[in-house]
């Protein structure tokens, strides 16, 4: 049985994409990179930052479990908030 996405607020099946940044104590190989095929990689000193729009908490939970299973040490997990668009001069919103 295959299970269905959930509803968004506005009563559509739209999946909602979440962004979140994990940042990940050493430098990350090609291997261990292809573990994490939804995220994008950029290495801050020495520490590795992944960065990727995830569909839901699940989605999450198995980036984590897959940190968890290679032995590496998490360091921190962000949820990212977009920055809304400044209003150009003349928009009436």
């Amino acid at each position: 049985m295959r299970a269905h996405p959930p509803a968004t607020d506005d009563g559509t099946m739209e999946p909602t994409l979440t962004l979140y940044s994990i940042r990940i104590n050493g430098h990350l190989g090609p291997t261990a990179l292809s573990a994490f095929p939804a995220m994008v990689s950029q290495r801050q000193g020495g520490q590795t930052v992944l960065t990727g729009l995830l569909p839901d908490r699940s989605a999450l939970y198995g980036v984590l479990a897959e940190i968890e299973a290679l032995g590496l040490d998490l360091v921190e997990l962000r949820k990212l908030v977009p920055r809304r668009r400044s209003p150009e001069p003349g928009d009436s919103r």
